[in-house]
């Protein structure tokens, strides 16, 4: 037997005995009055239903115990939930994945307009707000719940809900009650700076019965802990001069198609500069701070119609990195250049609810616009950019004339600035019938609308001083832009690539859920489908500096990405610095008419695949889901599940690029689809004093979309349906109040995965069959333990401690950019009084002060390791009015 089949058996035998052990000691206990576990109300079916008595994984955090857990951020609620892990870089840069459904590291450069569309849903109430490349970075205070849906929801959640589905479910405004609270923290980080926090709510209610507003106001400064140290770097270290061969820190040896073009030129006669960030040295310099507002307003219009509105703002700003280098100190960097990142957002959402007949009528809307600014350091683009000395180094270093070639290379300071302004509308409507019919359903429609501009100047600073074909400052000022961003050209001092691109998403779908009950309160059929379609389109231009004093560059796509295809059938070849290379072709030429005007076969064979390029990544479909539940006793509910999920394509750059074996690199990429297959259950026992729900599933990938970078295939990286990939998984979670320990609370949550690529459909040895896929850590755990009692009659104390553990994992699964995420564990520990209108409560996160690894990035062939916070100490008071 396989190991993995092993893994795998025991975690089944372990869950399987835990659960029928349970039922045993259930069946063979008298009833007794013990502390009941409350009941929590999920909407996770698009209905309001106790998340015990649907059939639906669903992990939710009420109010009460994401203030109990001390959650604001992002990350904060995700080490609380395993089986939920994040790839990114830092606040605003993550991205959820959920059952280790997972290929590719997040990366600046492929953020938004070429990034992949994530794979699990993020909402905001009924709105969704996922978008590509950064989710939205939603301050998590005022909640009323964070409801996490594992596994496919795209029947009800749509696409993107591939892995699951994140929401945050906000408190609304109540009639007939004033409320009023504050709450303020200050914490202190072992080695980094001290973080405070205000917080203030407010509930008027305006008109008896009728009219009510809320709103949350919120600071929340968070202090640095990683410090850019002192250090040099030239360019010798380019990969342009690195031999095949070389074993890099990830372990895997250079290949021989990667090997530097110059891996065997004597550099002695080569001067070469060092960048020195001793400017840029500071402590603590990944400083962030959280500011922004939420109200809403809430009108009972009579007693079948309600009106709710809501308005959010919020800004994001963050210096410096929240990843480290190993080889330097535990929280150390060396950063060349300026990081700094202003995420701002506005959000307008509004909600009709009512009844037509015996229907309940839901309708919302949303209108998001997100505008980013980010200036990165880019340096690190030496280690893997075979290209970077042609623009920083003189023509003799790089066109030597002999083996040994002379001359200078400028420093390698490198960075990006880039803008995005992303707008996103959203609408559903849809109709549920009463649920206590023998047959009930939820059936609507969704339409969406997202643009996302996005402009990134890549600044090679030094190459203004390179001596390029003997013309020091050889690089024009292109002229070129699309238009789409505030800055109309002439490129910047420096500034070597632009891409100034306009990405739109477009879907509009139909859903509907019915539930078929067979045997009242015991026995149930729920049947769904959704039918999408989803057009995914780019616009504008990717250009560089280099020899665009003739004309663009070949990899400028005018002014609409499919113009260079086969806008009005025709298609114009550029050869960069060659004038005669410039040729119009159009459709119903042959490879030979091409190669007749004077191109390579290669080059003939990438514009006849462009002249029959799509416009557009477009896709329509109908996805299914069954679910069987069955409800032995009102306490025990076991389902059987069948789902399907899926995930919108997108176009590649590079679409045509010709690679060995005659394989294409695709204009558009397909869906990546998923089967999963899950029994689950749930069980509250002992008078509801236990609960034990979850769940085994299997899922099955079909195309599992990566990015990949060949430079046997071309030079750019490209997106590409890679492979086929399986996963089986346990998870579950167990909450017990003890009746001989009266004030106590047990909660322990588990994940067991094991994942495998089955199938390589690109002919690359960047994907290996048998690998695992990214961010799916074999085993993860938590526990928390929390103990209140009475003092002096009027107060209440708590007690409570906690530990979460989660295993080893991988980055990416590309084999050249994969990196090991460590396996960590961390105590938390908080303590306080609670009286009628006041709490106090002190706190330790990361008590035991360990590196744990949150991620990892292995893009640019060296390790930048994303940690969680060094040990931090802090204190919270509250009041309520």
């Amino acid at each position: 037997m396989s190991l993995r089949a092993s893994k795998l058996n025991v975690a089944l035998l372990s869950t399987l005995t835990a659960t029928f052990g349970s039922l045993h000691a259930y069946a063979q206990t008298e009833e007794r009055a013990y502390a009941q576990i409350e009941e929590i109300v999920v909407t996770a079916t698009k209905r309001a239903q106790s998340s015990q008595d649907i059939p639906v994984a669903v992990s939710a955090l009420t109010g009460g115990e994401l203030d109990r857990l001390n959650v604001d951020v992002f990350t904060d609620y995700l080490q609380e939930l395993p089986g939920v892990t994040a790839g990114g870089s830092g606040p605003g840069q993550n991205t959820i994945y959920i059952r280790g459904l997972a290929s590719t590291t997040p990366n600046l450069t492929t953020a938004g307009v070429a990034g992949l569309a994530p794979n699990v849903a993020f909402y905001l109430d009924e709105q969704p707000l996922a978008q590509p490349g950064r989710n939205l970075d939603v301050y998590a205070v005022d909640l009323e719940r964070v409801e996490v849906l594992p596994g496919p929801q795209g029947t009800l959640f749509g696409a993107s809900s591939q892995a699951g589905t994140v929401r945050m479910i906000t408190n609304k405004p109540v009639l007939n009650e004033f409320e009023a609270s504050a709450n303020m923290g200050v914490s202190f980080t072992k080695g980094g700076e001290m973080s405070n926090k205000a917080e203030g709510v407010i509930n008027i209610p305006l008109i008896d019965d009728t009219l009510a507003v809320r709103a949350v106001f919120y600071n929340d400064n968070r202090g640095g802990y990683i410090d850019n140290v002192l250090g040099t770097r030239d360019a010798s270290e380019s990969a342009r001069f690195r031999p095949e061969g070389t074993v890099r820190a990830n372990g895997v040896p250079v290949s021989a198609n990667r090997a530097g073009f110059q891996s065997q030129a004597d550099l002695s006669g080569v001067t070469f500069l060092e960048a020195d960030n001793s400017g840029l040295v500071e402590e603590d310099f990944n400083d962030t701070s959280y500011t922004g507002f939420r109200t809403s307003a809430y009108w009972a219009i009579n007693e079948d119609w309600s009106l709710t509105v809501a308005h959010a703002r919020q800004s994001l700003e963050s210096d410096g990195v929240f990843f480290t280098d190993p080889e330097l100190g535990d929280m150390e960097i060396q950063r060349f250049e300026e990081d700094e990142l202003e995420d701002d957002f506005h959000n307008t959402s509004w909600t009709i609810e009512g009844r037509l007949a015996m229907l309940d009528v839901v309708y919302t809307g949303a209108y998001t616009d997100r505008d980013t600014e980010q200036r990165v350091d880019y340096s690190d683009y030496l280690f893997a950019g075979q290209y970077l000395p042609y623009y920083i180094c003189d023509s003799s270093v790089t066109y030597p004339g002999s083996a040994a070639p002379s001359g200078t290379c400028q420093p390698p300071n490198l960075f990006v600035d880039s803008e995005t302004d992303t707008t996103v509308q959203t609408h559903e409507l849809r109709f549920t019938t009463p649920a206590d019919k023998r047959i009930y359903a939820t059936v609507g429609g969704f339409y969406s609308d997202l643009s996302l501009k996005e402009r990134n100047d890549f600044t090679y600073v030094n190459s203004v001083n390179a001596d390029i074909f003997g013309s020091p400052g050889f690089f024009p000022n292109f002229p070129f832009t699309t238009g789409f961003t505030s800055d109309p050209g002439p490129f910047p001092d420096g500034v070597i690539f632009r891409n100034d691109v306009k990405r739109t998403d477009e879907q509009y779908g139909f859903f509907g859920e019915a539930t078929f009950v067979a045997i009242p309160d015991t026995l149930s059929v729920v049947l769904g489908a959704r039918y999408y379609d989803i057009e995914v389109d780019l616009e504008g231009g990717a250009n560089g500096s280099f020899c665009n004093s003739f004309q663009p560059d070949i990899n400028a796509f005018g002014t609409d990405i499919s113009d260079q295809f086969n806008g009005d059938g025709q298609f114009t070849f550029r050869g960069s610095c060659d004038t005669s290379l410039h040729q119009t072709f159009t459709q119903g030429q042959t490879l030979d008419e091409i190669m007749a005007a004077g191109l390579s076969e290669a080059q003939a064979q990438q514009v006849l695949n462009a002249l029959g390029a799509p416009d557009k990544a477009a896709t329509d479909g109908v996805i299914f889901k069954a679910t069987l539940n069955w409800t032995p006793t009102e306490n025990l509910l076991f389902y059987a599940t069948y789902s399907e999920g899926f995930r919108p394509g997108l176009l590649n750059r590079p679409g045509g690029a010709v690679g060995p074996n005659n394989f294409t690199v695709p204009f558009a990429l397909d869906t990546d689809d998923v089967e999963n297959y899950e029994l689950g259950w749930k069980m509250d026992l002992f008078d509801r004093s236990v609960r034990f729900n979850g769940n085994a599933f299997y899922v099955k990938v079909d195309r599992l979309q990566t990015t990949i970078f060949d430079p046997s295939i071309t030079n750019l990286f490209f997106s590409d349906n890679a492979a086929n990939a399986e996963i089986f998984g346990v998870e579950g979670d167990v909450t017990w109040f003890p009746a001989a320990i009266p004030g106590l609370s047990l909660y322990g949550g588990f994940s067991v995965l094991d994942t495998e690529i089955t199938d390589v459909l690109t002919p690359t040895n960047d994907v290996v069959e048998g690998s695992e896929l990214a961010f799916a850590p074999g085993f993860q755990g938590n526990l928390r333990a929390r103990y209140e009692w009475t003092v002096m009659d009027d107060y209440t104390a708590h007690v409570m401690p906690k530990l979460v553990y989660s295993g080893a994992s991988w980055s990416d699964i590309i084999e050249i950019n994969k990196a090991r995420i460590d396996s960590y564990t961390t105590l938390g520990l908080s303590a306080g009084i609670t009286a009628a209108n006041w709490s106090v409560e002190i706190y330790g996160e990361n008590l035991n002060d360990t590196v744990g690894q949150l991620s990892n990035n292995f893009v640019f062939d060296r390790e930048r390791i994303t940690p969680i916070r060094p040990r931090t100490i802090g204190l919270r008071v509250g009041f309520q009015i």
